[in-house]
């Protein structure tokens, strides 16, 4: 009967590289990111234009803005740099599966053939689900975001943000909801590299409820709002991540796992 080592290190034998080709491979890889973020700027640079991307961001805290009043831009450069900044956010977003799959082109040399299975359909994965996540802080969160904080604002008060907080604010809730949305990728991949089991992860439900609440705290604004619209849908991807895990360490495991698996 062959050695499972022995197969999987034949699997392997031969595809080593010098460094310096890994060095021209990254440095390739960082070109062709590169290349989809410029052609993602020129295209949203044509259609809808910097101008419509800050309109588009800005929609959540207009609608609670008295009908003539406008973001102010307080610094002397930020009617430039700030629709730059957000041109270049949205470009970034745009072409995430791209840059994540120049990542793992680079990477995928190095990792088995059952490696190579899951490793792409948990990027794909990834990405939708930081989509999501700012799809969820654009159209549900700010609009409730902002109707709570302007409730308490006093008539003799004319709430008229600066553009360059504001982006900065926003960019702030994209990125925390984006990566905290990643809670089912990391729940399986320690599942799958048997850094925890299942039933573990369904004991430590309880305290990942407090843990989430005590994230989102953190890491929002000092809204009851926001808090609530992170830590809420990251108990309820704790448990997407737990139901995945079953089915992903399942379809993941190498041959000669599953083959010892059946034989006990």
């Amino acid at each position: 009967m062959p050695d499972p080592q022995v197969d999987k290190e034949d699997e392997l034998a031969g595809t080593e590289q010098p460094f310096v080709a890994h060095l021209m491979e990254l440095r390739d890889r960082l070109i062709y990111c590169i290349y989809g973020i410029a052609a993602a700027i020129i295209a949203l640079s044509i259609w809808p234009g910097p101008n419509g991307l800050i309109d588009f961001i800005a929609r959540p805290i207009r609608a609670h803005m008295p009908p003539d009043a406008k973001l102010i831009a307080v610094g002397v450069f930020s009617p430039f740099f700030v629709p730059l900044k957000v041109l270049l956010m949205v470009a970034v977003l745009l072409v995430l599966p791209w840059l994540m799959y120049q990542i793992w082109a680079f990477i995928a040399p190095g990792l088995y053939s059952h490696e190579k299975k899951f490793a792409l359909p948990l990027i794909i994965f990834g990405s939708l689900l930081a989509y999501g996540g700012i799809a969820f802080v654009q159209f549900f969160v700010l609009d409730r975001m902002f109707a709570f904080i302007q409730g308490f604002t006093p008539s003799s008060v004319a709430a008229t943000p600066d553009i360059a907080s504001y982006v900065e604010a926003i960019l702030g809730l994209y990125l925390a909801f984006g990566l905290a949305f990643q809670v089912p990728i990391v729940v399986m991949l320690l599942v799958r590299f048997e850094m925890i089991t299942v039933e573990k992860l369904r004991e430590f439900r309880g305290y990942f409820v407090v843990l989430a609440f005590i994230i989102a705290a953190v890491i929002t604004p000092p809204d009851v709002v926001s808090q609530l619209a992170l830590a809420v849908p990251m108990v309820f991807l704790y448990e997407l991540g737990i139901w995945g895990a079953k089915i992903f360490v399942k379809h993941s495991k190498a041959p000669e796992e599953s083959g010892e698996a059946a034989t006990k």
